[in-house]
């Protein structure tokens, strides 16, 4: 395999695209590897651009909870645009493998530079900074990481940190009725107390807990529970042993028993970790604005001045047709002979502008027998109510390309056959601007 970076003499456009893999990427030097995946170091045959890709051998998939966290994983990282959390570009596929193609951060781990030696306060509260920024992120979009180590936190070539692997991260989807999660996970030195009590807990207070671990690591050099017995090291974990070195300053100390208390109904939050003495220091509220990535797959986080309008659906790449929507069926990924589609969604990919099609859809409501009612909504997206609110369906438009659009119908309300049977002879039919027998309508 090519390295590229001691190749800088290569010319991209000597590059023969059908040697690349799916025509875009020339795969170079291994990276990393796990139980079931590997990370390579890659090129866009477009543009030059380093990516990192993930290449996971289904095969190797041997349970339905490994594929739910990879459909997870692959929901949350596209949902996340920050500067400090690694970016997802697109996702491919083969019968055998799934490629996840994301940005390549050039600094390696945050572990291999403190396992050389504890990093100066003032630098341990700079990648701490990041981190929160990060959290505080996530968490107002309902996502908890469950994971923070050192070794899921990487570098840039400007020695800023990104958040890495999102595989065993929860949603608020997750959340049960009492607000707490119950799935027990992260790594033994990392885990937050209440996890070892088998109890229901707090995504968000986990997450403060690790990263109290963290920043303990980069300040001191070492972790504050350890010990070669794992029972003996949760015990400690569990009853908040540990002790902060003497070179760390007592407002460092004090920070560190509020991230590290292990009453999760005391222990500080994300807000007043930003409010503390210790963090405030040099700190600056991060201020950027997500930008959508282009039809390529690869796009940079763009930080303005100021927010400017935009159309958020003028552009899907291929991984947006398959993860858009809050349900995230991929089961094509997984099982190729699956061709069944959800009882309460349909999409269909149709050469038309998108107006064309909302109003080939406004034109059916009007002509219907049975009354269907059209409400518009932002975007281009309108509702449709049956008599006597039978069911309710959503329609949204997405361009794809310039000549391509996808159209995403769900079932908001009403039983799945009269969605079925609407969808077949009025929908469909009214989105492709013809009616057609019933051997031609498959499902999408």
């Amino acid at each position: 395999m090519p390295d590229f970076e001691s190749s800088p003499s290569f010319k991209w456009s000597d590059l023969r695209s059908q040697n690349a893999l799916f025509g875009k990427y020339e795969v170079g030097k291994l990276l990393g590897c796990g139980a079931f995946a590997k990370v390579y170091h890659a090129r866009d045959v477009r543009n030059g651009q380093s990516v990192a890709i993930k290449v996971i051998n289904k095969k190797k998939i041997s349970s339905n909870t490994l594929m739910t966290n990879i459909k997870r994983e692959i929901s949350i990282m596209r949902q996340l645009r920050h500067p400090h959390i690694v970016r997802l570009y697109e996702v491919l596929a083969t019968k055998t493998k799934i490629y996840f193609v994301m940005e390549y951060v050039k600094g390696g781990e945050l572990f291999a530079k403190v396992s050389k030696g504890r990093l100066s306060e003032s630098l341990s509260r700079k990648y701490f900074q990041q981190l929160i920024s990060a959290l505080s992120y996530c968490h107002s979009r309902g996502v908890f990481h469950r994971d923070l180590k050192p070794e899921n936190l990487l570098l840039d070539e400007n020695g800023d940190l990104k958040i890495s692997d999102f595989g065993l991260s929860a949603v608020t989807d997750q959340v049960r009725e009492d607000g707490l999660l119950y799935t027990l996970c992260g790594t033994p030195a990392y885990v937050a107390p209440e996890i070892l009590a088998k109890k229901g807990y707090d995504g968000a207070k986990i997450d403060v807990w690790s990263s109290g671990v963290i920043l303990y690591v980069l300040s001191a050099g070492y972790l504050p529970f350890n010990d070669p017995n794992l029972m003996v090291m949760y015990k400690k974990i569990y009853k908040g042993e540990f002790r902060c070195p003497k070179w760390m300053s007592s407002d460092l100390k004090k920070f560190l028993s509020r991230l590290l208390d292990t009453n999760s109904m005391s222990r500080i939050t994300i807000d007043e970790i930003k409010r503390d003495p210790w963090f405030k220091k040099g700190y600056k509220e991060l201020k950027f604005y997500e930008e959508d990535y282009n039809c390529s797959g690869s796009g940079d986080l763009q930080i303005k001045e100021e927010e400017e309008e935009k159309d958020k659906y003028a552009c899907l790449n291929a991984f947006d047709i398959i993860s858009f929507s809050t349900g995230l069926d991929l089961t094509g990924l997984f099982d190729e002979s699956c061709n069944s589609v959800q009882d309460s969604q349909r999409l269909v990919v149709e050469s038309s502008s998108p107006d064309a099609i909302l109003d080939r859809i406004e034109q059916m409501a009007k002509d219907d027998d049975e009354n269907l009612k059209l409400q518009k909504k932002k975007g281009r997206a309108v509702e449709l109510h049956g008599p006597s609110g039978k069911f309710i369906m959503g329609l949204q438009v997405y361009r794809l390309t310039d000549s391509l659009v996808v159209v995403e119908v769900k079932r908001k309300a009403g039983a799945a056959g009269l969605f079925h049977d609407s969808w077949n002879n009025k929908i469909k039919p009214a989105i492709l601007g013809r009616r057609f027998p019933e051997s031609e309508i498959s499902a999408c």
